[in-house]
């Protein structure tokens, strides 16, 4: 029989707070993370708003001078990592170094760190590069500096399959303490990519929402004005262990880390399939995975970008799966509140689909206002809900036509 797999601690960085607590919090309110932006000027851009984290002040997390060696999106990782292993009471030492694994995943890495430095060398020249460019920039940064930092010697990796990278990140962790490869893992996703080139190649894909004469209101999934999705960036972190670990070393218990499906579209490299067939599949290994029926899931925290073409696709998907049960599963897209996190968002999800489980509250999508024929789910609009969920369910989808799906359940 396979190990059990269970969530002892969870951090986040996002654009509603620094840490999982207010990010909760903020959600419950109906608060937009969008603004316009401050890390560069955007005048001449099509969209001049993103959902930035506010606040986050490394100098103070990890001191000046190793803060300064670190891209922005490790920067967030260490943090929200260093907060999910003081939530799960998760001491690492001699005893256990050796078991415990890091898996960060990324869909960029450290392209903010990339560009500054390309900078530098065409105002200054080839040999005033920092010698630090390369292992700030490279995705696996992350995963690596923290092992430094924490002395955790198990399995370690990066991975980056895009807008699904965070999920596919948990999901394979997960996959590390089955097969008995580590007893816990650190496992999630980071992204900073609130950079003009960024911006500017998102526009030109006609990817981003162009409100910006209010963008707060811009983010809205499933509304039929919906226009593009708005540019996050944050962090996401799970403490992911075997149930016999976890009882081993008395930890308390969130739940359990149930299912998790994967596949890829095979169709486009940026539209999702317009049916939702790599997503209806990744949906339904999640489930078997799970060893659950459709009726059994109770909330689904939908991809829900806010993109003309995934929330269509990500409905038609819902309906393959769910039949006429569709109509009664709650489904919300928090991307309303956070924006776009492009890596990372499925990390922050599963954080937010734990909290969904320990308080029996459901976050809302906000800005939904004109019903969409096309888009006819139960989004929670608006307002949370009070409603027991002992499963649920999380979806992420990524340039490239990656699905991920994983499912957390009610520890019993």
């Amino acid at each position: 029989m396979r190990k059990r797999v269970v969530v002892t601690g969870f951090g986040c960085v996002s654009p509603l707070g620094n840490n999982a607590k207010d990010t909760w919090n903020a959600l419950l309110e109906g608060r937009s993370g969008a603004d316009f932006i401050t890390a560069f000027d955007a005048s001449a851009h099509k969209t001049r708003f993103a959902a930035e984290v506010k606040g986050f002040d490394a100098a103070s997390i990890f001191g000046v001078r190793e803060a300064r060696k670190m891209d922005r999106f490790t920067q967030f990782a260490t943090a929200a990592a260093l907060d999910a292993l003081d939530h799960a009471g998760l001491k690492i030492d001699e005893s256990n170094r050796d078991r415990v694994g890091i898996l960060i995943g990324s869909g960029i890495g450290g392209i903010i760190t990339m560009l500054e430095q390309y900078d530098v060398m065409k105002e200054r020249g080839p040999e005033r590069v920092s010698p630090f460019l390369i292992p700030m920039m490279i995705s696996d940064s992350a995963a690596g500096s923290l092992a430094i930092r924490t002395g955790a010697r198990g399995p370690n990796m990066a991975l980056a399959t895009a807008c699904a990278s965070g999920t596919n990140a948990l999901g394979e962790a997960a996959e590390m303490i089955r097969r008995g490869a580590a007893d816990a893992m650190i496992a999630g996703a980071s992204e900073a990519a609130i950079n003009s080139l960024a911006m500017a190649g998102m526009n030109v894909m006609t990817a981003l929402s162009t409100r910006n004469d209010d963008p707060k209101r811009a983010s809205r999934p499933f509304d039929k004005e919906r226009d593009g999705f708005v540019m996050g960036e944050g962090a996401g972190i799970l403490i992911l262990e075997s149930l016999d670990y976890a009882l081993a070393r008395g930890a308390n218990i969130l739940c359990e880390f149930n299912g998790y499906g994967t596949t890829d579209d095979a169709y486009h490299v940026s539209a999702p399939a317009e049916n939702g067939a790599g997503a209806a599949i990744s949906m339904q290994l999640a489930l078997k995975d799970a060893d659950l029926q459709p009726a059994d899931i109770h909330y689904i925290n939908a991809h829900g970008t806010s993109t003309p073409l995934n929330d269509k696709s990500e409905t038609a998907a819902i309906k393959t799966v769910f039949g006429g049960q569709a109509y009664k599963i709650p489904v919300s897209s928090t991307k309303s509140m956070t924006g776009h996190l492009l890596g990372a968002s499925g990390a922050l999800e599963a954080v937010i689909g734990a909290f969904v489980i320990l308080n029996n509250i459901l976050p809302p999508t906000i800005n939904y206002e004109t019903p969409d024929p096309v888009c006819d789910l139960d989004y929670v609009p608006n307002m949370p809900r009070k409603v027991s969920a002992d499963h649920v369910m999380s979806n992420s989808f990524g340039f490239g036509g990656h699905n991920a799906t994983l499912i957390l359940s009610r520890y019993k």
